[in-house]
């Protein structure tokens, strides 16, 4: 399932992405994760908090009648696994070969007690992930699926890149579950933005596409 990398003091600036105070360390743990790899599952307990270092991972429930509904993407640089009870509530898989640092939550609420400088990052990024799933919410209730994938493409291009080439790690069934479609309404809001002049797909498999209107995109995510 996974490889241990290394277990180090951590280098303080780097870890978590700012989580820590300076005065602050942490011991951190490396581990890769191969593609389809489980990080941890829901319902174990909430005893981490991990950085995506390379790669890409999902966070997913599995619903009463076997669909699979993805919460969030977690890409270079962002942390997840933060939860606000015991247990964790989704799922965790690395979408390709993975390299996350895993940190105790046990360490990080001990040094947040003392720490306002912490204990204000721990609160900022709690409050991130609430709007991003208010954000998600509102995007499954309320849009079409041309808007949803339009939302989408913004959204994957404001965090892996900004410059108007998105190279996508998941496939067209992650992003279908993502936004509550099937694989082919995806398929075909895909092929209606190229058809619209809104994109162009790069590559043979399509999972690297150029943002030649985002202007297009952003009304239809308005």
């Amino acid at each position: 399932m996974f490889a241990r990398v290394n277990v180090r003091p951590a280098d303080v600036p780097s870890v978590l992405g700012g989580l820590t105070a300076p005065h602050a360390t942490f011991i951190t743990s490396e581990f890769h994760y191969r593609r389809g790899a489980e990080i941890y599952g829901e319902s174990e307990p909430a005893e981490y908090v991990y950085q995506v270092l390379s790669g890409a991972a999902r966070s997913y429930k599995l619903l009463s009648d076997g669909r699979r509904q993805i919460g969030a993407f977690h890409l270079v640089g962002d942390i997840f696994g933060l939860e606000n009870t015991e247990f964790h509530r989704f799922t965790a898989e690395a979408i390709v070969d993975t390299d996350v640092r895993l940190i105790r939550r046990s360490s990080l609420e001990r040094v947040a007690h003392s720490d306002s400088a912490l204990a204000r990052n721990l609160l900022i990024m709690t409050t991130s992930n609430l709007q991003h799933a208010e954000d998600h919410m509102l995007l499954l209730g309320r849009k079409t699926a041309l808007e949803r994938v339009a939302a989408f493409l913004l959204e994957m291009d404001r965090r892996l890149t900004g410059v108007g080439v998105v190279a996508l790690p998941m496939c067209r069934r992650d992003i279908a579950d993502y936004l509550g479609l099937t694989l082919e309404t995806v398929s075909r809001a895909l092929s209606k933005l190229h058809a619209y002049g809104a994109l162009n797909f790069l590559g043979s498999n399509q999972r690297e596409i150029m943002l030649v209107d985002r202007d297009q995109l952003s009304r239809l995510d308005d």
